[in-house]
């Protein structure tokens, strides 16, 4: 074991994820340069460039473990406007991180991962109201996205504690964690089917570079068989069906990730449908509603400002929702702060990390159906209804 409170110990298995799997999920902190990391993860061959300098998984430099890099220095303030009065802070830690948010079946608690004491990630459990914190998992590795099984008994996460990247379950009320896959691959982002009995997860080989998609059971059963559905990233189990949601990038043009769905026949892997894509910007992180009938996920681009070109500008992350069907997409913020990792809760609530208090901690609000009617194109945070293209970046809007 390595000592958690010293960066260098862990950096070998930490820059090495970093390098190969993170790299393709968050997306480049410049335009053309997400094309082309992109464009390497589908296997086109072009050469990749450069890391930039912001879009750096915190774990590789400091073993803060954060998906989107570093906090501005900013520290912009938290805004409200009267269609976002449901906003609500949920966490509130001025040191480390509060990440990777879910909730029970109950919308009551809330497991997520955290820096709050460690360099490296631990998993805490608190009411979505309270203020107290239970810490979940301690060890001198990272563990990250837990989740919790539908029965709410116990929670799925990644973890390195075993020298690569693997699933794990533990009991909700803690004890010794079972290791669900093993081997040379890194696995990570767990989902529970809706009964509970199965996992699917992406997974990384030792020896390829593109990212695929694997179901297996839920607990650890020798010579258990595992299936082979598919590729892509940041797979989620619809908690109505076996249908999957998941992020996939596009293999040519942008080369930005979209978002698909599959479904599960017999256990084999049919209709693979895109119901979300942009030449402009990325659609990452997808996540279905309680009623499997709507998908929020997380859009990032880049927008240049008067002092930088397009490949230098500011990376804008928000939270947008839409049908199953991709139409009457709506955003529920507005680019003043980094807002990513949505997750539904029962009453219809989306939680998602936010640095909008000038650290990264978990956030809440009402998707708009549950806040003044019907599903729009809309802006929540400005409260107009206007056409989805008003609310994209300009390059979208001129056809770029």
């Amino acid at each position: 074991m390595h000592d958690r409170n010293n960066p260098n110990d862990s950096d070998q298995n930490m820059i090495r994820f970093f390098q190969t799997t993170i790299v393709v999920m968050i997306l480049a902190a410049t335009l053309p340069g997400c094309a082309s990391w992109c464009g390497s993860c589908s296997g086109s061959g072009e050469e990749s460039p450069a890391k930039p300098t912001q879009a750096v998984l915190a774990a590789a430099r400091a073993n803060q473990i954060s998906l989107f890099g570093d906090v501005s220095d900013g520290g912009e303030q938290t805004y409200f406007t009267r269609r976002a009065v449901s906003l609500r802070q949920h966490t509130f830690t001025e040191v480390g991180r509060d990440l990777d948010a879910a909730m029970d079946s109950t919308g009551r608690f809330i497991v997520f991962a955290s820096t709050r004491h460690n360099l490296e990630s631990d998993l805490y459990i608190k009411t979505a109201d309270g203020l107290a914190v239970t810490q979940l998992t301690s060890d001198p590795s990272s563990d990250l996205q837990p989740v919790f099984s539908p029965d709410g008994s116990r929670v799925a996460f990644a973890s390195n504690r075993a020298g690569n990247w693997d699933i794990w379950v533990v009991d909700r009320n803690g004890g010794a964690p079972v290791q669900i896959t093993s081997g040379q691959e890194d696995e990570i982002h767990p989902s529970w089917s809706p009964d509970g009995t199965q996992l699917v997860y992406c997974s990384l080989p030792a020896t390829g570079g593109q990212w695929e998609l694997w179901v297996s059971a839920a607990s650890a059963v020798e010579g258990a068989l595992k299936r082979f559905i598919g590729y892509g990233l940041f797979p989620e189990w619809s908690p109505t069906g076996d249908t999957i949601v998941f992020q996939r990038a596009r293999e040519r043009g942008s080369r930005w990730f979209s978002i698909w769905t599959i479904a599960l026949v017999d256990g084999e892997p049919r209709y693979p449908t895109e119901i979300g894509s942009s030449a402009a910007y990325a659609m990452i992180l997808p996540t279905w509603s309680p009623d499997g009938r709507r998908v929020a996920y997380t859009t990032v681009t880049v927008e240049p400002t008067e002092t930088m070109d397009a490949t230098s500008g500011q990376t804008v992350m928000d939270i947008w929702v839409m049908n199953l069907d991709g139409r009457s997409k709506v955003c529920l913020t507005d680019a003043h702060t980094s807002n990513f990792s949505p997750v539904f809760a029962a009453d219809g609530r989306v939680f998602f990390t936010s640095d909008r208090s000038g650290h990264e901690n978990i956030w809440s609000l009402f998707a708009p159906e549950n806040t003044f009617g019907p599903l729009s194109d809309v802006s929540v945070t400005t409260g107009t209804n206007v056409p989805v293209s008003t609310l994209q970046p300009v390059s979208d809007r001129n056809g770029g």
